[in-house]
């Protein structure tokens, strides 16, 4: 007979909430690091003599080293241990934050920003499976995941705000050197509080398939990220994506006669997997291009200072938090996830439908404001579910690999979103002000209302792609709240499909 069982909260780590805390801690700082330097940015180019040209290395350095690399990070996080794999990233990444804020040369700090990539990729899997395996009662569970899903829905949007305060009131260096601190207190809390599961024996690394997934997607991302300066007829940019494709075609046949694949292929053909791994690109694609837009709109257009700028984005990073705690937290174990995220992306959709009727004197109160709550509470139906459903259900040895793929779709969309949209933005602009100038026209004036006249364009395309991640949420994620069964493993909760 088929009878639920809940975790005996006896047996439980008693002191597995102050592990969340640790976890949580990590992920934050991975998360916001894609972010922090945003606001810097200018002041670091100044004092590094950086070119136009090259100051976009500063982002994508990180991001391109972080998405390429997370398929490596998760499977060394399933044969070496979580938990050591854990420290190891994080000593890694204040290592790569301390080198970065010395930084004396250009050339010195995009270096150790992609090398921040690398340790982040071997250390959100970890993270992420190490959540996992600590929260096992289905209860509990929602409430870890839901924290979890707050910070890295909005772990950008804090991004954003540290970086406006530690710029204005420190120095663009401290950016990285914050992370130091952080770094160091999440070892000790890891060494004190968390447990690991002993290493798989007999367990080897398939060497074709890191170079051909890792090769695939970083070649994918860096066509993405020269996109928007080469423009997308570029041969360097089509070149980079068609091969970037063919790798990635070549990753999948290889991964069905791989000895011991990086990527299982059963995790990404389950239907609810695949669903919120697509989910997630989809709608990380419409959010970092509104950042990467509304951050030039209010510092640009608006005149904002960095401070100013991130703490308008505070709104925004509550409304995720709430909805990602307070609502879907507290309803994923009633209703099916679909029924949390496709209104989430629907909601989310219209808050970037407010924000295309901007203009060059927009109110933040009227205008903005009401949008960016809109969009925080839809994400935050959104990032909580699909952590939860993607990672629930897989057998402890694949947990690390599952997390890495939640989190390359999430890098993967992030970088897609920026030079899709930005594209979209700029070319937008250039045709507006082409069309307007002459007669005595205000070139100033024409010039800033074609600016925001391309950032609106690009938030109609965001908005439209938002609609298409909560339509792939509502037909692919079938899966039913999630239960424990009698015949389940007690490591993860089995969704009922």
């Amino acid at each position: 007979m088929s009878v639920t069982r809940t975790v005996d909260t006896a047996d439980a780590d008693p002191r597995r909430w102050w592990g969340l805390v640790i976890i949580a801690l990590a992920q934050l700082m991975v998360v916001l690091d894609a972010t922090i330097v945003n606001i810097a940015l200018p002041s670091a180019q100044r004092a590094l003599g950086m070119s136009d040209g090259n100051r976009q290395w500063v982002i994508t350095a990180y991001t391109l080293a972080f998405g390429g690399l997370l398929l490596l990070g998760g499977r060394i996080a399933d044969l070496v241990g979580r938990r050591r794999t854990f420290v190891i990233g994080l000593i890694g990444f204040a290592t790569a934050s301390a080198i970065g804020g010395a930084a004396t040369t250009p050339g010195m700090l995009f270096g150790a920003r992609a090398l921040q990539g690398v340790f982040a990729a071997v250390l959100a899997p970890s993270a992420l499976s190490l959540l996992t395996t600590t929260f096992t009662d289905p209860k509990e569970r929602g409430k870890a995941f839901g924290i979890y899903g707050a910070l890295a829905g909005s772990g950008a949007a804090i991004g954003f705000i540290v970086g406006g305060l530690l710029t204005e009131y420190l120095n663009w260096r401290w950016c990285l050197y914050v992370n130091v601190p952080i770094a160091l207190a999440a070892v000790f809390g890891a060494l004190t509080l968390l447990h690991d599961t002993p290493r798989h024996a007999g367990a080897r690394l398939d060497v074709p398939g890191v170079l051909l997934g890792c090769g695939g997607l970083v070649a994918i991302v860096y066509g993405f990220s020269e996109a928007e300066p080469r423009g997308w007829g570029d041969p360097l940019v089509l070149g980079l994506l068609a091969g970037g494709v063919a790798l990635l075609a070549t990753f999948v046949w290889w991964q069905t006669r791989a000895p011991v694949p990086l990527l299982p292929l059963h995790i990404v053909k389950d239907r609810n997997r695949a669903g919120c791994f697509l989910t997630m690109g989809l709608a990380v694609i419409g959010m970092f291009g509104l950042f990467l837009f509304m951050t030039y709109y209010l510092q640009v257009i608006l005149g904002y200072s960095p401070v100013k700028t991130g703490l308008a984005f505070l709104p925004l990073t509550a409304s995720i938090i709430t909805g990602s705690t307070q609502i879907a937290a507290r309803l994923l174990p009633r209703v099916p996830p679909r029924a949390l995220m496709a209104p989430g992306a629907l909601l989310a959709s219209g808050g970037m439908v407010i924000l295309t009727q901007l203009s060059v004197d927009s109110d933040y109160a009227t205008h903005i404001l009401p949008a960016l709550l809109l969009m925080g509470l839809g994400m935050g139906l959104i990032f909580m579910p699909v952590f939860s459903t993607a990672t629930a259900g897989v057998a402890p040895q694949d947990s690390g690999v599952t997390s890495a793929t939640v989190n390359t779709s999430q890098q993967v969309g992030g970088s897609i979103g920026t030079a899709l949209l930005n594209t979209v933005a700029t070319t937008s602009s250039t045709a507006y002000i082409a069309a307007h100038l002459g007669g005595g026209a205000d070139r100033t004036l024409v010039t800033r209302e074609g600016i925001v006249h391309g950032y609106t364009v690009a938030i109609w395309c965001a908005s439209g792609i938002m609609l298409l991640a909560g339509t792939v949420a509502a037909l692919m994620v079938t899966g039913r709240p999630a239960r424990y069964d009698a015949s389940a493993s007690p490591q993860v909760p089995e969704p009922v499909t």
